[in-house]
Formats: structure tokens, sequence, C-alpha cells
């Protein structure tokens, strides 16, 4: 594994070229244009309610319960901005982009919690998180897998093959395929991404930015792969490396952007949002890297006590986390941030309206094929491929988030 590892990396002196050759491939629009395609948008609603439900008392009951909905998460915080990719307009790094078939069927599925609709207009699931791989050259501070890191993998190609057909049997907007290091299995992506149906479900890796060559961007890319998410949890490249336990990972990191986006690909970087990273100096150079590297999203996350943190006084207090909310909603919805990537804050969301994975809208299946409430969650309720596994799936509704209970 570490022999892979030396024969990726690059003289410093290349690093400096590389930060020069970025690409960015989406900008944010705003104003008058993003008004025009929000329009389109809501028309695109309309079209969608009226597929769904025969009476038109239904398709206004059902817009306004679209809005209402927002408000529920957002307040009355008007939307600023949207990010744009290859004709796709974004609201959020969980929503499919806007227009096609998927965003519609998403759509169609928070229709469904309204008035039950027609099942094969709607997913069963809106994102699904699926580790593909135990196998890791990094040693992540946060780790959530860290007692399962570089053991033997259990779950063949075929299994995961059937995961998949099994989630898309069901429904589901967006799978991301994650590790370890997914890259390290990239036969195994490629085959998964043929064999899957890509129009139905977008398919993103979360990666730390290892081995994502401008060949293997072009492949994914190829195969159907929609976008990445690329760990990156500091703006000063020494602090990242040291949080990584790696001298070069923050050069995968601007590498990995770089080659994605010239290969077609979405790309958003994920940052773990600890205690001595949080300040609003900290978020704001971060944000303006996040900027200069191109990409659509950034999202925060908070630490949590599991994997490599386990036992560990690593929660955030509310000082922390009214300085994440606050620039959350500054960085969104302030009126001189519209350039700024799009911020997605899981936390934000759940404090309000608990936690839509656990079952409900998502899951997270690990390497062996068990399902748990999501990748910080872990408590295996069964195996995805059982027969009983519907049964398992109550389960895991039933126990649901242990930090935030769904309303």
């Amino acid at each position: 594994m570490i022999t892979e590892v030396q024969d990726y990396t690059k003289p410093k002196a290349q690093v400096a070229e590389t930060k020069q050759a970025i690409i960015p491939k989406s900008y944010m629009i705003s104003g008058l244009r993003m008004r025009w395609v929000h329009f389109r948008l809501k028309l695109t609603l309309l079209k969608v309610a009226m597929v769904c439900y025969r009476n038109p008392l239904d398709w206004l009951r059902s817009l306004r319960y679209l809005v209402v909905l927002r408000k529920r998460f957002l307040g009355n915080y008007r939307l600023r901005k949207m990010a744009c990719f290859n004709g796709e307009y974004f609201m959020g790094l969980y929503t499919p982009g806007w227009n096609n078939d998927i965003y519609k069927r998403f759509i169609a599925s928070q229709l469904h919690d309204f008035k039950p609709i027609e099942k094969g207009l709607v997913n069963r699931f809106n994102t699904v998180f699926l580790s593909v791989t135990k196998k890791c050259a990094l040693q992540c501070e946060h780790c959530y897998e860290w007692e399962h890191l570089n053991k033997k993998d259990t779950l063949s190609d075929t299994e995961l093959i059937d995961i998949i057909k099994k989630l898309q049997g069901q429904g589901v907007s967006q799978i991301q395929l994650s590790g370890g290091e997914p890259l390290l299995q990239m036969e195994t992506l490629i085959k998964l991404l043929h064999r899957a149906d890509t129009k139905s479900t977008n398919f993103w890796v979360v990666t730390s930015g290892f081995k994502l060559t401008l060949e293997n961007a072009k492949r994914l890319k190829k195969a159907g792969l929609k976008g990445v998410i690329v760990s990156l949890d500091h703006h000063e490249e020494e602090k990242h490396n040291r949080f990584r336990h790696f001298k070069d990972a923050y050069y995968w990191v601007e590498q990995a952007l770089t080659n994605s986006q010239n290969a077609g690909l979405v790309t958003a970087l994920s940052l773990c949002a600890t205690k001595t990273f949080i300040s609003e100096a900290n978020l704001m150079s971060y944000m303006e890297l996040a900027k200069i590297l191109g990409v659509s999203f950034v999202q925060l996350l908070e630490p949590k006590a599991v994997g490599h943190y386990a036992q560990k006084e690593v929660s955030l207090d509310e000082a922390h986390i009214a300085i994440l909310e606050d620039f959350f909603l500054k960085m969104n919805f302030g009126p001189n941030y519209k350039d700024m990537p799009i911020l997605s804050y899981h936390g934000y969301y759940q404090r309000r309206q608990g936690c839509f994975s656990a079952g409900l809208k998502g899951m997270y299946i690990d390497s062996d094929g068990d399902m748990n409430a999501c990748p910080f969650c872990h408590k295996k309720t069964g195996k995805v491929l059982d027969v009983n596994y519907e049964n398992h799936l109550e389960v895991l509704k039933a126990e649901g988030c242990p930090t935030y209970p769904s309303t």
C-alpha cells in the first residue's frame, strides 16, 4: 500500500504549478439570472405535481407543502444563489441538479410524504452511503472506520453490484461510494458504475484525492459518475497533511480537483470542523480557498466520537456550533457572498428537524454490507442483502438517529 503512495507523490515545485493550473468548470449564479432559473424550476415542480395527482387542488397543496418543508429547515431565508455545472443548476449538494429526470423523481419522492402517489414514480431513499473497501493509505484523525481500516474486504464486486441493484430497485436519488479510500478499488468502481443505472441515480465518490489522476477521473466520468467529494480538513497545507498523517495529502486534494473538473465531474470539498479549527477567520479562509479551487459545494461535518475519535471529547460545544450556524447562514444567504460555493451543514438541519437518514430517507451500508444509521452512527441492524432486509430496515427506522431524533 505504501509503495503505491510513494509512486504518486510529486516535488514541491510542481505543487505550486498545480495551484495555477486549476481551471474551474462551475460557477455561481445569482440576481436576475438565478431568479429566471428558479422560476423555470418552479414550473417543473408544478409539472411534477400534475403528473403525481389528478386533483388540481392537490397541485396547489403539494406545492405549498414544499414551501412549508423548506421553511421548516431554513426559516424565511430566501434563495440567493445556485451552482451551475454543465447546464445543470444545483441548490445543494444533496439535491439533484435541475433539470433532469433524477431531479423530477426526487421532487416526486418529497411529494409522496405529503400525499402518497404511485410507487413507480418515487424513490425510497434520497441518499445512501456505500463503503466499497476497508483499504486506505492514510491515518486520518477523524476516520469513522478506524477499527476496520485495512482489514480484509468481505464484499465481492458481485455483492456490491447486487446491493446497488437492490437500492435502485427501490429507488435512490444519490449513492455516495466511500471507504476506506474507494479509489484504491478503481476497477471495482468502474464495474459498479457500468452495471448501475446512472440515469436514475447520481453517483458520487467520497475520497481523500489519492489516485484521482486525470485518466482515472475521465474513466469515472465516462462510466457515469456525477461528481467527487474530496476531503480537505484545513486551508493550510501543513495542517491538513498533519490531520491526514501524510505529507502529500494536500497535494492530492489539489490534483484531484483539477483532474475531476477537467474530466467534467462536479466537485465538492468536505471539512471536518474540529474545535481547534473553528473560528470565523479559519472558515472564511477555507471558503476563499474553495472558491479558488473552483468547487461547487463545501460540506461541513461535525466531529463524532466514533472510529479514531472513539471515547474522545471531540463533540462541539454551543459556542462552536453558534459560529458554524452563523457562518452557514452568512455564506448561503448573505448578500456579499453570492460568488462563494454553496455551503452544506447537516447539523443545522438536524437540530431543527431531526435526522432524515437512519432508514427514513437514507442510510450507511458499511464495507461488510451491514446497514447503519449513517457513517457516524455505527449500529448494525442487519445485512442489506438478507432476504428479511425489510425487517432490518424497520429496526433501523425504529431505533433512529441517537443524536438527532426525527420529528
